[in-house]
């Protein structure tokens, strides 16, 4: 009786640890904070370890993967209906524009992500979980300094995207597969100094999001041989729960990107993970 009894218990931390996880993930995935970053931190202070916490972090932005995916759903729309008639000679014309620049930069983000993918999960299972918190906490700031520096970007007045384009936006969030470096922060910036206007570079990055959470979910549980170390059940309330809160917050924290210096939100964050980072080494 009291083996059921503390079976439950913990089935039903689980549980609410999904909940939290997908909350979390809902809110930040459309702020220049790291999504990855913050949910890797919320894993590892609940007692995950920090390698796992690094796989659910990419795994669970499937979530709010297909949040963007329907917010975006005309322009996903409109790229598919355009790949039948893609020509390489009109690769970056009309429709075409946006269908050329999503695969083009998605096989860059692979080039440049999943050799990082490797050495991240493989670094992070040899680290401890303050160590681990100190150094999502010392990319955040970094990842800080990156939006510090965007304020002084002229906003410009592009807003279909090029060759060029493709490939610096595709490598540039290859790099976002370290939690604490935030992948809309780091396109979004990227598209910015190439001189995009702030609703036509937002609108790139979600949609380029979609296949490239996609593809890191699949290698995620590609490298976990299934599910990374969560039960089914959980990791279908936590894909929910994040899909939902994202689809519900994404109109409100696209208001909040205009008013909002996010440079200081990561400074605070990553300041608070390196302290935190710190504490857990000492007492452990």
């Amino acid at each position: 009786m009291g083996a059921f009894v503390v079976a439950v218990a913990e089935s039903d931390l689980e549980l609410l640890v999904a909940i939290l996880a997908g909350i979390v993930q809902g809110v930040v995935e459309w702020l220049p904070v790291s999504s990855q970053g913050n949910l890797s931190l919320f894993l590892t202070f609940v007692g995950t370890d920090p390698g796992v916490a690094l796989q659910l972090a990419l795994f669970l932005q499937v979530g709010t993967t297909l949040s963007a995916a329907t917010y975006y759903r005309e322009e996903v729309r409109a790229a598919l209906a355009s790949v039948p008639e893609w020509r390489p000679s009109r690769a970056y014309e009309g429709e075409n524009a946006i269908t050329s620049y999503i695969v083009l930069a998605s096989m860059m983000t692979g080039l440049v992500g999943i050799p990082l993918y490797i050495y991240a999960v493989d670094l992070a299972g040899q680290l401890t979980g303050g160590v681990f918190i100190g150094l999502i906490g010392v990319l955040l700031i970094l990842t800080g300094v990156i939006q510090l520096r965007l304020e002084s970007v002229s906003m410009g007045t592009r807003e279909e995207p090029t060759l060029v384009d493709s490939i610096l936006v595709g490598a540039v969030q290859g790099l976002a597969i370290l939690p604490g470096i935030s992948r809309s922060g780091m396109t979004t910036s990227a598209l910015l100094f190439r001189s995009y206007e702030p609703p036509a570079a937002f609108r790139l990055s979600f949609l380029l999001s979609i296949p490239a959470s996609l593809g890191a979910a699949a290698l995620t549980m590609a490298g976990a041989g299934g599910l990374p170390g969560i039960a089914p059940v959980p990791a279908v309330v936590a894909l929910l729960v994040s899909g939902v809160v994202g689809y519900l917050t994404i109109d409100a924290l696209m208001r909040v990107v205009e008013r909002v210096p996010f440079w200081a939100v990561c400074f605070g964050l990553g300041g608070l993970a390196i302290v935190g980072g710190t504490v857990v080494s000492v007492v452990v």
